[in-house]
């Protein structure tokens, strides 16, 4: 079963909304991590086997950094949510990404769109600088 953990800024009430559609979530708050850091988050979820869902893009960059193959990571951008939106979002980012979430990915969710990166998080490379090193031989 999918296990999703909720960080500090989601409202708490989204467990029961996702329990009652069938999810299974905890709220960092019940397990003590209300105030804990970034990094712990990310590693509670690893431990849990959980989808951390938040609203802080240090998640992703932290993601990056330490080019980690999991936990997948869901951003929400999307202002003013309350519980039950919170956790339609999440329903609907699982309905259209599910396998890539359970292989490990990094998405971001807008009002109008939804953006996918497969982790872990390789940084971009310079097509043309690459090609002038590799001429130069």
């Amino acid at each position: 079963m999918i296990d999703f953990l909720l960080d500090q800024g989601l409202p708490r009430s989204t467990v029961q909304h996702l329990q009652d559609m069938g999810l299974q979530s905890v709220h960092v708050g019940t397990l003590g991590l209300a105030a804990a850091t970034d990094e712990t988050i990310l590693n509670a979820g690893r431990d849990r086997g959980a989808i951390v869902v938040t609203l802080d893009s240090d998640f992703h960059a932290l993601l990056a950094r330490t080019k980690a193959s999991a936990p997948s990571v869901i951003r929400i951008r999307i202002q003013g949510l309350k519980g039950d939106g919170v956790a339609r979002v999440i329903q609907k980012v699982l309905q259209a990404v599910e396998g890539d979430l359970l292989s490990g990915a990094a998405v971001t969710v807008t009002e109008r769109r939804l953006a996918l990166r497969r982790l872990p998080l390789i940084p971009a490379v310079d097509i043309e600088h690459s090609n002038d090193e590799a001429s130069s031989d």
